[in-house]
């Protein structure tokens, strides 16, 4: 199993620098992202695809630090229905580089589509309890996302790569019911899961029992972790006081006009953390465990979030955390 780290949260620093961050931490593995959400700040897609013959020099950065790239991320909304985002473009083109690249994993998310034809913007349905909600998915599942979804098996069978689907709500697919829906409509054979516990927590699903129920299907995974807090006894998983944050402190864009917004502040119900500042050592070493029963080669990246942190601390704590378990899992 290879420990490591999606380079995400090092955006500002060039490739060798993040390169050099992990290797510093002990890490094996790099996940990197190809489009969507963050973009290409590690590896440059357009030249890979205009010229594959670069694909050797730019894998040395990795080897020649004991380090393997072992998965591209193409996080972001492939079903929008704005024409101003085009995550379902950049989500072709990573499984295209991945192939490019031999690398066996591209990561994205099952994407939110409109409610009805000619909408402009993303509906996720919480709780179908009426029939008009059920239309919708119906819509959503069969007039939008299965036929994209039957384009992305196509094209990374092609690649020979597996799409693994992050499980993340305001997505169409946000838990294990929902992906082995998806798998099973497109009747897929290289659509499967991207287990990262952190937005299973704060559903109250149990990493772990996720993790034995999909098995196979459980391609690639993340570390990062959530803790609820006391807030949550009042707001509830669903909290909602979510608020923008000020043009003139330049939010991060998610596309188009589309920007990230603020947490609620002083008592968020819950929030991401990292690696076992949420859940104990014990955990980890069980999650560990079960990722290792369906793949003993799987690799498993630290996403950080912990907006108490800085980057390199952040990762710094979650790496000595995540290698501990594994030493105590013997993965």
């Amino acid at each position: 199993m290879k420990l490591g780290a999606y380079t995400a949260c090092l955006h500002d620093h060039e490739l060798t620098e993040a390169l050099d961050i992990l290797a510093g931490l002990g890490l094996t593995s790099v996940e990197v992202n190809a489009g969507g959400f963050i973009g290409t700040p590690h590896i440059p897609v357009h030249r890979l695809l205009a010229d594959p013959s670069g694909a050797d020099a730019y894998l040395a950065e990795y080897a020649q630090r004991g380090l393997t790239l072992t998965g591209v991320n193409a996080n972001g909304n492939p079903l929008h229905p704005d024409p101003e985002i085009h995550h379902g473009t950049d989500l072709h083109r990573a499984i295209e580089v991945a192939g490019i690249l031999g690398v066996k994993r591209v990561v994205s998310m099952s994407g939110l589509p409109h409610a009805h034809p000619g909408a402009m913007t993303p509906s996720w349905v919480v709780n179908p309890w009426d029939s008009g909600a059920l239309d919708v998915l119906e819509y959503q599942w069969h007039e939008v996302a299965l036929p994209y979804w039957q384009d992305i098996e196509t094209r990374a069978a092609a690649a020979d790569v597996k799409v693994c689907i992050e499980m993340h709500p305001q997505n169409l697919v946000f838990n294990p019911t929902t992906l082995k829906r998806l798998v099973d409509l497109v009747g897929s054979s290289h659509i499967g899961a991207e287990m990262d516990p952190s937005h299973l927590f704060w559903q109250g699903i149990d990493p772990v029992a996720a993790v034995e129920w999909l098995g196979p299907l459980v391609y690639h995974a993340a570390a990062k972790d959530t803790r609820i807090n006391d807030a949550c006894r009042i707001h509830g998983v669903l909290d909602d006081r979510f608020t923008r944050i000020p043009a003139e402190e330049n939010p991060l864009g998610l596309g188009g006009r589309y920007t990230v917004t603020q947490w609620p502040q002083g008592d968020p119900a819950w929030e991401f953390v990292a690696v076992g500042n949420g859940h104990d050592h014990a955990f980890w070493v069980n999650f560990l465990t079960a990722l290792h029963k369906v793949d003993p080669n799987m690799a498993v990246n630290i996403e950080h979030e912990d907006q108490s942190l800085g980057q390199v601390e952040g990762l710094t704590l979650a790496a000595t955390n995540l290698i501990a378990a594994g030493a105590a899992a013997g993965v």
